[in-house]
């Protein structure tokens, strides 16, 4: 009879055999022990106004159902120029996907479906890459390579992306480390997924060819926090120019990580740098895991050539013990399977990453690869709320299985489950490898991922027959240099000698509010700490309370500094006019001042008051406290002093009576 075996138990003794800790308790040590690196692929859409390869208009985006028109295609692999098929694209051809396309006229057209060769590459976007890349420190290559990368997920309806190197070769600085660039790229972004349900995916086109950068990183990064502060360092990089989109979806970052005895696995489309440290903490572990799995079986399993998993078909029958949750997939004609995977036991319960076993791999596999939407399988290890667990006894007698088996049960329509058996099996031999080659997507903040893809090779590239070499001539280089905006390193420099609270810098960094601040300081003479916290907290926390009426210029708040450095206003006023210019754009600083009803005071009409105020205190207050009386004082006078006198001031005046 099959021995049932405690799930729980089981993932808490394994998640205590790899060593497995919070990330809130990861170390240097840690992960210099596990032999952890890691490299960015730093994704940015440039701010043009056409596409890379057309002329439909970039930067705008479709809702819900407006659309003009759909296409439906069916992708397959194609030879690369070496006669050989990418694994990515084998698999994406094994999903038998109907891959949907809502078309938008007014931002697609005959290029995106491939029916026209492309239009010459957009010069904006050339221009802006070469900037980008000057300040990467890359060398700028003599001449623009256009080459196709193969995509057979349906993001891109030609099956291919344009891509081009346009500089090799740099480095960033952080703390202590430079990190090296290996090159910065310029391609056309891809299709916004809408939906990815059994063999149907939908996509809109409008963010297709629109211009994107990718700087990729060395493996540099020998830390989760590292790793963080280096996407940072591009993410304002590439904000500093002033010439990239921001919002939702306009910046993403793949993650790539490996462990000592791992391989690479690339975490793709990571959409808030603030989740890298706990995904590449995770994926560690996760590689942890699988090598221990690893050993195991290979201790079990002397000939792995002869290892192969033996199944049943379950009939209507033996299905008596299913639960509710399933009968309506019996009813619907799905197929149920029995599946013995010898030498497996307390494998499939084996911790991987929080809330993940091994028995995740498969699920997410059937997923992707054979199209079964979760839930997918239920095996022997767990407490199946699909399966009674004395089934499992039933089929353990079944399939012969031994003490060192696992069994599963999986279930899908019949036409796909020949896909998900060959599933199972392909990563039941993986794990005798390791940590197989893949992309993986993130789930969520907690750092949990989830299979994507096999990791695409080099055999998805080659050159591009409609499109001319492009020869990048000093001159241009030379101009585009010359207006380089100054470094993140020295503007933090700057920043830190100025004594600007470094709670401010991510903020005027995102923003790209330090030729502001910088301005404003040296022609306007404003304190640099006003300034500072004017920015990083003040308008960052209006930002998030209230909503402009019209499209927020910062270079507005210029203007206001401007106006009140010229009428003599004390600099408290500005503090006081900041969230009335915010909500109203357009309104001119004179008006501000009405809304806020402010009125031009001098020093001696506000000094003239002290002795009314002094009286009533005498008159509302027993306790005859000169701190306190100041304070009190101050209070009723800061209203009408502000923008009139400073603070300091005010308080001399104060003080001044009270003696």
């Amino acid at each position: 009879m099959y021995k049932k075996l405690n799930h729980d138990e089981n993932k808490k003794k394994t998640r205590k055999r790899i060593g497995y800790v919070p990330l809130k308790e990861g170390t240097p040590k840690l992960y210099k022990g596990l032999g952890f690196k890691c490299g960015l692929e730093v994704h940015q859409q440039l701010k043009t106004e056409k596409k890379l390869f057309c002329r439909c208009p970039a930067g705008k985006y479709q809702e819900g159902e407006d659309y003009d028109a759909e296409i439906v295609r069916h992708m397959r692999p194609t030879l690369s120029e070496l006669g050989e098929y990418d694994g990515t694209a084998l698999m994406e051809f094994k999903t038998k996907k109907n891959i949907t396309y809502r078309i938008k006229n007014e931002t697609a057209c005959t290029y995106e479906v491939d029916d026209t060769p492309p239009f010459p590459l957009n010069e904006e976007a050339l221009d802006i890459s070469i900037k980008i890349a000057q300040l990467l420190k890359t060398s700028i290559v003599g001449e623009l390579h256009i080459t196709r990368k193969q995509y057979l997920d349906g993001s891109i309806p030609t099956g291919f992306q344009r891509t081009a190197i346009v500089g090799i070769e740099g480095k960033i600085p952080l703390k202590g480390k430079d990190i090296g660039i290996i090159q910065l790229s310029i391609e056309e972004d891809s299709c916004r997924e809408v939906s990815d349900i059994k063999h149907n995916r939908i996509y809109t086109t409008d963010r297709l060819g629109m211009p994107l950068i990718e700087a990729v990183t060395y493996p540099h990064m020998i830390t989760p926090s590292e790793a963080e502060e280096a996407a940072h360092y591009i993410r304002f990089l590439t904000r500093s120019t002033g010439n990239v989109r921001t919002g939702i979806g306009a910046a993403r970052e793949d993650v790539n990580v490996s462990i000592t005895g791992g391989t690479r696995v690339e975490i793709k489309g990571v959409s808030h740098i603030k989740w890298i440290p706990a995904l590449t903490h995770n994926e560690a572990f996760r590689q942890k895991a699988l090598l221990e799995i690893k050993n195991i079986l290979k201790e079990r399993i002397k000939n792995i050539e002869e290892w192969d998993i033996a199944n049943i078909v379950l009939n209507s029958k033996e299905l008596k013990n299913v639960k509710n949750s399933l009968q309506d997939k019996i009813e619907s004609g799905y197929r149920f399977m029995g599946v013995k995977l010898p030498g497996f036991r307390e494998i499939l319960s084996f911790f991987t990453q929080p809330g993940k076993v091994f028995a995740s791999e498969l699920s997410e596999r059937l997923k992707v690869i054979a199209c079964l939407e979760s839930p997918n399988i239920a095996h022997s290890e767990e407490d199946s709320p699909l399966i009674d667990k004395e089934y499992f006894d039933i089929l353990g007698e079944k399939l012969d299985c031994g003490d060192n088996d696992a069994l599963a049960i999986i279930w899908g329509p019949q036409e796909d489950i020949e896909t998900a058996l060959e599933t199972i099996r392909e990563r039941c031999l993986l794990a005798f490898r390791g940590v197989p080659n893949e992309t993986r997507k993130s789930v969520n903040k907690d750092g949990i991922t989830i299979f994507e893809r096999v990791l695409p090779g080099p055999d998805r590239m080659y050159p591009d027959t409609d499109s001319a070499p492009i020869a990048i001539k000093d001159e241009k280089i030379n101009r585009i240099g010359k207006n380089l905006p100054s470094e993140i390193s020295f503007r933090e420099k700057k920043m830190r000698s100025w004594n600007i609270p470094e709670d401010t810098f991510t903020y005027i960094h995102i923003r790209n509010l330090f030729p502001l601040l910088e301005r404003s300081i040296k022609d306007l003479n404003y304190p640099p700490t006003f300034i500072g916290t004017l920015l990083g907290h003040q308008l960052k926390n209006l930002e998030g309370k209230i909503t402009p009426s019209s499209e927020f210029d910062f270079n507005k708040i210029y203007g206001l500094l401007e106006f009140c450095e010229k009428e003599g206003y004390e600099k408290l006023l500005v503090k006081q006019m900041l969230p009335v210019l915010y909500q109203y754009p357009n309104m001119d600083p004179e008006s501000i001042l009405t809304t806020i009803d402010f009125k031009k005071k001098e020093k001696e009409e506000i000094i003239s008051l002290f002795p009314l105020l002094n009286k009533k205190f005498a008159e509302i207050s027993q306790r005859q406290n000169k701190n306190g009386k100041k304070l009190w004082i101050m209070g009723r006078l800061q209203p009408i002093a502000t923008g009139n006198i400073s603070l300091k001031d005010l308080s001399e005046i104060v003080e001044g009576g009270l003696k």
